[in-house]
């Protein structure tokens, strides 16, 4: 018997970068971010020290767009209350900063309170799929920020730390230079450890659970668990910048738990089309939108926002794929 095999849309989609990658030098991408790193780190002899700080926080959302990106890109769940676990983790910095200024070590209990705040929610979100899904992890997100007024040290008015020691016999960093500096190396290294963890079996399977849930689970695989450690993992990284965001503002209040930190992220991650990187340029391009132009225009960065969020709800995701793909990356 013979068999006609008839290439899928599919298929003729994910080859697209490959064609694609013919025409473009291998040498480009690790020029490009080269490039992006040498001026990522003499930042802050080039610009003023507003435009140093804005570049400080938008490194904190690229960190919470992977925490984002962790879930929509590699489970096929997108939230929308991630900003919760950021809040927590800035709070458990801002506590911490009162025993020590070492920002490792503000860093390392930011990041354990926000998974542990993630594995007590994690289990009602996980068994919610799809759009439920994305209104349960609200819901968790407006609770905790509920509870952040209510109860948080200064209530609504949140709290203030004190500046951020880098390492033990270095001064306090005052300046915004060297926060930019000390937000960016913890960002690298964020990043290294994230994409060790997707290019890992582990993603593997997160992976084919957004595919097809059923096939996973008939391999043997607890799906729940794995998207508990998932979500585990991604409240980690998002207590982690919380951490950071301590050290560039020196301050936190409930408003940081706001479900528009929270959207500003997931949109991030949406416009990445599963890449990390492509995530975390996002989140750069959106807090300047949001901050920077806004600022230009008289203060109209959410009219901005609003225009890009309508753009990425009507752009075709091919082409959002065409344009975050656009150079080849290994998929594992």
């Amino acid at each position: 018997m013979t068999t006609t095999c008839t290439p899928s849309p599919d298929a003729a989609v994910a080859q697209t970068p490959t064609r694609r990658s013919r025409f473009e030098p291998a040498w480009l991408l690790p020029t490009a971010a080269a490039g992006a790193l040498a001026a990522a780190v003499g930042l802050p002899w080039l610009v003023n020290a507003y435009l140093i700080s804005l570049a400080a926080t938008a490194l904190v959302m690229a960190v919470l767009a992977m925490s984002t990106q962790l879930l929509a890109g590699l489970a096929g769940l997108a939230p929308l209350g991630q900003a919760a676990y950021l809040t927590v983790g800035a709070y458990t910095a801002a506590s911490v900063a009162t025993l020590t200024g070492l920002g490792p070590v503000q860093l390392l209990a930011a990041a354990a309170a926000g998974a542990v705040a993630a594995a007590v929610t994690g289990l009602l979100a996980v068994r919610a799929r799809g759009t439920t899904f994305l209104m349960v992890t609200f819901g968790l997100g407006e609770l905790v920020h509920a509870a952040a007024n209510q109860w948080a040290p200064g209530g609504s008015e949140g709290v203030h730390a004190p500046p951020v020691v880098a390492l033990p016999g270095l001064p306090a960093m005052v300046r915004p230079g060297w926060v930019h500096l000390y937000v960016l190396a913890c960002t690298l290294l964020i990043g290294v450890a994230v994409a060790v963890a997707v290019r890992s079996r582990f993603a593997l399977l997160l992976r084919g659970i957004a595919a097809h849930e059923p096939r996973v689970q008939a391999t043997g695989h607890h799906t729940g668990g794995l998207l508990l450690t998932a979500y585990v993992l991604a409240g980690g990284i998002a207590g982690a910048a919380g951490a950071l965001l301590i050290a560039v503002t020196r301050y936190v209040s409930p408003a940081d738990a706001a479900m528009g930190v929270s959207a500003l992220a997931l949109a991030a991650a949406l416009i990445g089309s599963g890449s990390m990187t492509g995530a975390c340029a996002a989140a750069v391009v959106l807090v300047a939108a949001r901050d920077w132009a806004g600022g230009l225009l008289g203060g109209h960065g959410p009219t901005l926002l609003g225009l890009a969020f309508l753009l990425l709800a009507y752009l075709p995701r091919r082409r959002l794929a065409g344009l975050t793909n656009r150079f080849p990356r290994r998929r594992t």
